[in-house]
Order: structure tokens, then C-alpha cells, then sequence
């Protein structure tokens, strides 16, 4: 317990003066260099909301989940990898294989969306809609760590790299930094997440990975940053965009909608359960498009307009 608390101590201290840094040149950069409105008071100030929030259950819910988690790991029936290169270089690439699959369990489960759906709220992209936290992960997260830790790694371990590619992944929240060579073919760059962030249907749920892309190539949830000759512009935010959110609606509006498409009079026990488990956007009647219906429509009207 003493270990993970001095990690996360240790790269709190780093890295909060690096965001404020970072954050500030962004900030400048947008404004009087590039002269783009990447930042408005209101949305930062909701960002820093969403973290806090996240923050608070992360705080309220660690000691169990590192408890659960130290229990698998003391029946792990694998023998620990004594080199130090190799057993910390392993831990990133299988903690960020695992957060690929929550990542896309996220866009793809509606019950999931329905906690996800707040980090990609924001009509903006810039440094600080990283922290446009998923408020209630903390309470599901470690569950796809558990293999990691019947498996040998330790929990404070799988947890402090957890903390630790999220700075990557924070980072790539920027509209300022271009295609970056051959970087694009094995990270998450900026490009890639420009993408992810995306409400454009050829967009939608493309680049799921947090440090490395390889994950999303190998599994069909690639998809390049087009020119805007070739594609429409990026458009920021969710297809349906809140009109007037508040604190609450914030985080539970869509756990709201989610409510009301469940308990609808008239529809099958299997209709219901297509609102819970089945993806974003599935509706009985096709009132409303999933993301993959809304790629299909988009890149036939295109064929037709031909």
C-alpha cells in the first residue's frame, strides 16, 4: 500500500506542473499564434469538474480494488519475472493491450458508454479534455486487471503503469501537433486521437488505444487522420450534443436515456436488453443510428453522389 502511494505521490509531483505548463503554452500557442479558439472558460471549467469527480470515486474505491487485485495476485500460480527490463517492459504493453478491450467495451456496450460518454462531451480538443474524466470507471477498471495480476505482475505495479501511460494518453489531446512520421505507425499520436474524438461517422469509435496504436490495427479500429480535401473536417463531441448541460446531466444523462429506451412500454424482453448491452445508438424501430449504421449511410450517399 506504502508503494503505490508513493508512486502516485511521485508522479503527481512531476506531472502537475508539466499540465500547468503544457496547458499554458497551448493556450497561448491557440490564441495568438494560430488563432484558434481551442479553450473557453466554460469547458475548462467543466474538465477540471469531471476529473475531480473522478477523482473523488478513484479515492473512495482504491483500497478495494487493490485489495481484490492483491488477492488474485497471491494466487498467481506463475513465477515472477525476476529481470527488471523485462518485467516492467511487458507490464506496458499487456496493461495497454488490457485497456484497448475497456476502451472498447466503453464504445461499444451502452451500459458502458453511459460512464465513457462524458470524456468525449466536449465540442473542444486541447490538453485539458484529457482530464474530462469517465467519473465512474474506478468501479469497474480493475476488473481487466485481474488477469495481469493472477499472472504474475504486482497490483501496485499494474496501477502505477496505469497512472503512467495516462500521461501519453493526456497528451495526445492537442490540435497543435501534426502527423508525426513514423511514430504514427506504432503510438497513439495526436492525429490518431483527433480522430477518436471525432463525431464524424467514418470516425466514430476508430483508435481505442491509449499508448500504442499497434492494438487497434491488429483488431479493425484503425483509421488515419484524412486531409480535409479528401474528407469532411473534424467535427468535436458526441452526434447529439447536450443543449444545456448542468453538473448532473454532465455525468448521468445518458444513464437517464438509458432509463427511459429500458422501461418504454411495448417492446420485448430482447429490446431491453439491446438498450442495456447492445452498442450506442441501437433503437428498436431505427429511430437512431449506430455508429457503424451511420458509416455505412455516410459512405453510400457518398458512392451515390458519384
Amino acid at each position: 500500500m506504502h508503494g503505490f502511494s508513493y508512486h502516485e505521490q511521485l508522479l503527481l509531483l512531476f506531472s502537475t506542473p508539466f499540465y500547468v505548463m503544457i496547458i499554458g503554452a497551448e493556450l497561448l500557442l491557440s490564441n495568438f499564434h494560430f488563432h484558434k479558439k481551442t479553450y473557453t472558460v466554460k469547458d475548462t471549467f467543466t474538465n477540471i469538474y469531471l476529473t475531480l469527480a473522478n477523482g473523488s470515486v478513484d479515492v473512495a474505491f482504491k483500497l478495494s480494488y487493490l485489495w481484490v487485485l492483491i488477492q488474485v495476485a497471491n494466487h498467481s500460480v506463475v513465477q515472477p519475472i525476476s529481470n527488471p527490463v523485462v518485467y516492467w517492459l511487458l507490464l506496458l504493453v499487456l496493461e495497454d493491450f488490457v485497456y484497448y478491450w475497456l476502451h472498447r467495451l466503453d464504445h461499444t456496450t451502452r451500459f458502458l458508454w453511459a460512464v465513457h460518454v462524458t470524456h468525449h462531451s466536449s465540442q473542444k480538443f486541447n490538453f485539458s479534455v484529457g482530464f474530462r474524466s469517465s467519473v465512474f470507471e474506478p468501479l469497474y477498471r480493475f476488473i481487466f486487471f485481474i488477469p495481469l495480476a493472477w499472472i504474475g505482475f504486482q497490483p501496485v505495479d499494474i496501477l502505477f503503469m496505469y497512472s503512467a501511460t495516462q500521461i501519453w494518453g493526456t497528451l495526445v489531446h492537442t490540435e497543435l501537433v501534426g502527423k508525426l512520421g513514423w511514430l504514427e505507425e506504432i503510438f497513439v499520436t495526436p492525429s490518431h486521437h483527433r480522430v477518436h474524438h471525432s463525431s464524424n461517422p467514418k470516425y466514430l469509435d476508430k483508435n481505442m488505444g491509449m499508448f500504442l496504436i499497434i492494438w487497434d490495427k491488429l483488431f479493425g479500429t484503425f483509421q488515419r487522420e484524412l486531409p480535409e480535401n479528401e474528407y469532411a473536417p473534424i467535427q468535436y463531441g458526441l452526434t447529439k450534443n447536450l443543449e444545456n448541460p448542468n453538473p448532473f446531466t454532465l455525468i448521468f444523462h445518458e444513464w437517464i436515456q438509458v432509463y427511459k429506451d429500458v422501461t418504454q412500454k411495448g417492446i420485448s424482453t430482447k429490446q431491453r436488453l439491446g438498450y442495456l448491452f447492445g452498442p450506442p445508438g441501437y433503437s428498436h424501430d431505427g429511430s437512431r443510428k449506430t455508429s457503424r449504421q451511420m458509416e455505412k449511410e455516410e459512405e453510400q450517399a457518398r458512392l451515390s453522389s458519384k
